[in-house]
């Protein structure tokens, strides 16, 4: 399969990586809702910083509501649903930000760099736009494969994990001291990516929820197809509660979520 960083094109929302939220961003806000425990670790890291730079903010659900922020989201799709009385908004590009140096305190980027076009070249601007700690919600592409959903849709988690960034090429491009951290998924996660489910299989026969997560948008509707039909059969019969009935009742997950902190 070719890698999706090799089709990457702005879309006609003005989207800038490689997912087109323009078409699939309808009613994004609705499934992906911001995780309190997510929320919490990010304002640890986030230390004393009083005004924020929210990279890739899309609708916002990871910007601390303490902060002085300002949002940067290239979709228009994703402008278009961020609530009233949200941060500020810049239409730009994480390769290209329109501040000067040091104007933050911080840097928050929560589950975008996967989308941006020039990993380092945005790295390298968050780090030149901020002062102190930059905060990166993202997941680790070496452990996505462990998901249940690898068993009915292959495809899907493969694609995804050759959309994220690798940890170690993160760190490189942050450059200096660099964390990063495991961060569990809980139970009872509101933020609805595709690993929340990891104890509610029934979640991902909606299409919304599928349709919220990126990944689900590269493969061929009979992937989708083929995963919805499994996943119904096996439910009905049992088969997948034999085999991971166990996340059910697992109050957390340390699955593929980390927390990446380039400090000062």
């Amino acid at each position: 399969m070719t890698s999706e960083r090799s089709s990457v094109k702005r879309c006609s929302d003005g989207s800038a990586g490689d997912a087109d939220y323009g078409a699939i961003g309808a009613g994004y806000s609705g499934y992906r809702q911001p995780e309190p425990s997510f929320l919490a670790a990010i304002s640890q890291a986030l230390g004393t910083a009083r005004t924020l730079v929210n990279v890739g903010a899309g609708a916002g659900s990871y910007e601390p509501r303490h902060l002085r922020v300002t949002a940067v989201e290239p979709s228009a799709a994703m402008r278009a649903q961020r609530p009233a009385g949200s941060a500020p908004v810049v239409n730009a590009a994480a390769e290209d930000l329109p501040f000067g140096d040091d104007s933050f305190d911080a840097a928050l980027a929560s589950f975008t760099v996967h989308q941006w076009r020039d990993l380092r070249a945005g790295l390298h601007e968050i780090r030149r736009v901020t002062q102190g700690p930059v905060v990166i919600l993202t997941c680790d592409p070496a452990v996505l494969e462990r998901s249940w959903i690898h068993d009915y849709a292959p495809e899907v988690t493969t694609v995804e994990a050759s959309r994220y960034p690798a940890i170690a090429d993160l760190r490189a491009g942050l450059g200096g001291r660099v964390e990063a951290r495991t961060v569990p998924i809980p139970l009872s996660c509101v933020d609805g990516f595709s690993e929340e489910n990891y104890g509610r299989p029934e979640a991902l026969l909606d299409p919304g929820a599928r349709r919220a997560n990126s990944a689900w948008s590269f493969v061929h509707p009979e992937t989708e197809s083929r995963f919805q039909r499994l996943l119904h059969a096996d439910l009905a019969s049992g088969a997948w509660d034999r085999r991971y009935g166990h996340l059910r009742t697992q109050p957390a997950l340390d699955g593929s979520l980390r927390l990446i902190v380039g400090l000062p």
